[in-house]
């Protein structure tokens, strides 16, 4: 054959080669590729390093480097007016810390909807259930971290009272979580409005403390009979363990802690945390019963109570079964305002130290605020956003999982965030004149509220 043949040859066989390389090729490319499964997205950390400490500066008035988006500030304000025009609440609070710099200070609105005395930085805000964590939660955990209380450890350990009845075997680490079991909610002031009247039970009530069997002040010129707190604790240990293995919050587990606390100590918990906390944070305003320190007209009103007391509530708890225990308990009591509460807050954010004084170690705020349950969000008395990747719960969706804090029933919220190093608190009296005004929930108040700080700080969109 040719040489010149052999090479048309060549040719003619690499072409057709080629081409069925091509159709080879061709097919292969016209299968779709099954895609790969997406890899884990790793988990999001729940417990702060709480690697800074910082004290308390600035001013908040839209002056810090820290606000990358002051149409933010704007639309917070705006909103927030709104939300009073919609009357959610006739006033409040809101400051807004970062790396211990105040960035956001404002006081909205009025004591009440008379518009007569408008809310300044000395306004007082009953805090409701930010007690169980500005107060109760903390004298636990110094206790803990002396090794004078132990999570595992049972109430029969620390209340012999509750020996012989179902609570005795009730855990701290279980009451902390609310999954001890425990009722949600027992109306205890019901039983002491005579039916017929639908009035205050002659037997039981007061108007003046001139008998020394009624010095249990409720409200203004209002006690009950001191023994009536025995009648209390009796409903509470015959009550039914009705919610076993299930996360159910319940004030009760703070009335137990309460107790648990001053047992442990031999003191009370208002002069424990006063002691401890209050004092050498050099807290002026955050008390229990500011009223017998004269700062009843600094106090915004709760609720025009006409099924219990009878009165419009100022200066004292708006909560029944607290103020049927003299004011001060376990799961409320506590009266404050922001720039306190910032304090505490700051503290621990910081790991538990302030301004050179430490008031817990590291390692505890790191065992009491990260995810504690199996079957909830909680952390060791504190509450958390929701485990979920951008489910904020309670809280903003921007916050991340190391948040902790908590909210209360007359509109308060506080947060700490030691991802970021923001603190959050928001203060109203949303129960004036009425609790049954459930607005600033419908409306998600709190947590817009803190979604548009953390938005003005540069976090979301």
């Amino acid at each position: 054959m040719p040489a010149h043949a052999q090479k048309k040859k060549s040719k003619s066989t690499h072409s057709k080669h080629a081409a069925s390389s091509k159709k080879t090729s061709s097919k292969k490319k016209s299968k779709k590729a099954e895609p790969k499964p997406a890899a884990p997205l790793p988990p999001l950390a729940d417990v702060g390093d709480f690697d800074k400490i910082n004290v308390l500066h600035g001013s908040g008035n839209n002056g810090s480097a820290a606000i990358k988006n002051q149409g933010a500030i704007q639309s917070l304000n705006e909103y927030i007016y709104n939300c009073i025009s919609q009357r959610a609440f006739p006033g409040c609070q809101i400051m807004a810390i970062k790396d211990g710099e105040i960035v956001y200070k404002k006081n909205f609105g009025y004591y009440s909807y008379d518009a007569m005395k408008p809310v300044t930085d000395t306004t007082l805000y009953d805090i409701a259930s930010v007690t169980k964590i500005a107060s109760t939660t903390l004298a636990i955990m110094k206790l803990y971290e002396e090794d004078k209380i132990v999570l595992s450890n049972y109430l029969r350990n620390y209340l012999p009272f509750t020996i012989g009845t179902d609570k005795a075997n009730l855990t701290i680490r279980d009451l902390l979580l609310h999954q001890a079991g425990l009722k949600a909610f027992i109306p205890f002031y019901k039983t002491t409005i005579d039916p017929n009247t639908g009035g205050p039970r002659s037997d039981l009530y007061r108007t003046n403390n001139n008998d020394p069997l009624f010095r249990t002040p409720v409200a203004s010129n209002y006690y009950i009979l001191n023994t009536y707190r025995d009648t209390i604790w009796n409903e509470i240990l015959q009550s039914n363990l009705e919610n076993k293995g299930k996360y159910v919050y319940s004030d009760l587990d703070y009335y137990f802690l309460q107790k648990v606390v001053e047992a442990v100590t031999g003191v009370r918990l208002d002069q424990y945390v006063y002691d401890n906390f209050y004092k050498p944070l050099e807290l002026k305003y955050t008390t229990y019963n500011p009223w017998r320190k004269g700062l009843k007209d600094q106090c915004t009103p709760t609720e025009n109570d006409q099924y219990f007391r009878f009165q419009t509530i100022q200066g004292y708890v708006h909560d029944p079964g607290t103020a049927m225990l003299g004011g001060v308990a376990g799961h409320a009591g506590i009266f404050s305002n922001t720039r306190e509460l910032a304090v505490i807050f700051q503290m621990l954010i910081n790991g538990g130290t302030y301004k050179g004084h430490r008031y817990f170690k590291t390692s505890t705020l790191k065992t009491f605020t990260g995810f504690n349950s199996d079957i909830s969000r909680r952390g060791f008395g504190f509450d958390k956003p929701n485990k979920a990747r951008g489910d904020g719960g309670p809280a903003s969706d921007l916050v991340s999982k190391t948040t902790f804090g908590h909210q209360g029933f007359t509109g308060t919220c506080a947060w700490a965030d030691p991802e970021t190093g923001i603190v959050f608190i928001f203060l109203s009296n949303r129960v004036n004149p009425s609790a049954d005004n459930n607005l600033i929930n419908h409306l998600g108040v709190r947590t817009k509220a803190q979604t548009y700080i953390y938005q003005a700080l540069g976090y979301g969109k």
